[in-house]
């Protein structure tokens, strides 16, 4: 009897359990990994990916021509553990015809819950008011100490209505929003009926909004969007939040803008850099609150992630139908 070839499958990272488990029970592939935590370099990567029949990634893994020249012809499915695909030259890809496989859905809840989190923690001034309890700087009551922003009776801005964005608006209506406005490539009537939310153009929601929080996916139209223009439109009282991408803010635009007072305060879950420096101007600020990337950060969706994109890893290699295939 002829020997199966087995296929070959590269993983980035160390990844958690459940997906692990479910390749490493695939008796079809021989898989490679990298083994650790933090990013592989370039040149391992393109030695780890060469003759390999599938590739899983994580968004911090820069797949451009140069990596698909190195994977060689075999290259058949890329699997990204992640919603967002801009890591990912998609042109190139699909003239390649190699299938991809994403993870949507699952992280949904766990992102608008961070982003609850870094609204409040941000408009509330928390990290200020845990830092003069250290410091002692809470001597007595006063009656304007570290007062911040509320949401009952606001009008919040979201930028990109899509799963994240409803799912952030669907938090906000029990605090008592009085009004939401939202921007995107079109009006999404039927998913904005829950909230009553008004598709407005971005100037128009920059100005009328106490609270902006960024939930769309970077694209050549949203690179850049928030900048010195954009926030010069925001009021001075206006709490700016982005768990988007990095891209989608000018970081010199909004630290002019936290600094000359033209808005309150800025949360950002997405940097450009990933890491951000531990000199970066932003982070000197006191209004600014900036955290590394933990949108999907809980232990049940980064298993449950894991486990969708080895499922698709395996399902494209087979020639199954993915459970969620980006179609190209």
């Amino acid at each position: 009897m002829r020997p199966v070839r087995l296929m070959k499958v590269f993983v980035t990272r160390r990844i958690p359990p459940e997906g692990w488990a479910a390749l490493a029970r695939a008796a079809d592939c021989e898989v490679e990994h990298w083994d650790s935590d933090e990013p592989i370099p370039a040149k391992e990567l393109e030695r780890g990916v060469a003759g390999a029949h599938g590739l899983l990634c994580l968004l911090t893994d820069r797949v451009d021509k140069r990596l698909l020249d190195a994977a060689g012809s075999n290259l058949r499915v890329i699997s990204t553990m992640s919603v967002g695909v801009d890591h990912l030259a998609l042109e190139e890809i699909k003239k390649r015809g190699i299938r991809v496989g994403y993870t949507p859905d699952v992280l949904t809840d766990t992102t608008a819950e961070l982003a609850m989190s870094l609204l409040l923690t941000t408009c509330r001034r928390l990290p200020e008011a845990m830092e003069e309890v250290k410091n002692g700087g809470w001597s007595s009551w006063k009656p304007l100490w570290m007062c911040g922003y509320g949401l009952t009776q606001s009008t919040v801005g979201i930028i990109g209505l899509g799963r994240i964005g409803q799912a952030i608006a669907r938090r906000l209506k029990p605090f008592g929003v009085q009004r939401f406005l939202y921007t995107g490539r079109q009006p999404r009537p039927q998913e904005a009926a829950e909230f009553q939310a008004e598709f407005v153009s971005t100037p128009r929601l920059a100005a009328e909004s106490d609270f902006i929080i960024v939930a769309c996916s970077l694209t050549p139209a949203t690179k850049g969007l928030c900048n010195k223009d954009f926030f010069q439109q925001m009021k001075s009282t206006a709490v700016f939040v982005n768990i988007s991408r990095g891209e989608v803010v000018n970081q010199d635009d909004l630290y002019e803008a936290l600094t000359s007072g033209q808005i309150a305060a800025a949360g950002l879950d997405v940097t450009t850099p990933e890491p951000l420096p531990t000199d970066h101007p932003l982070l000197t600020l006191k209004n600014c609150v900036i955290l590394p990337h933990i949108g999907s950060a809980t232990y049940g969706t980064r298993n449950t992630m894991s486990l969708l994109a080895a499922n698709n890893l395996l399902a494209g290699l087979r020639g199954e139908p993915m459970p969620r295939e980006l179609k190209l």
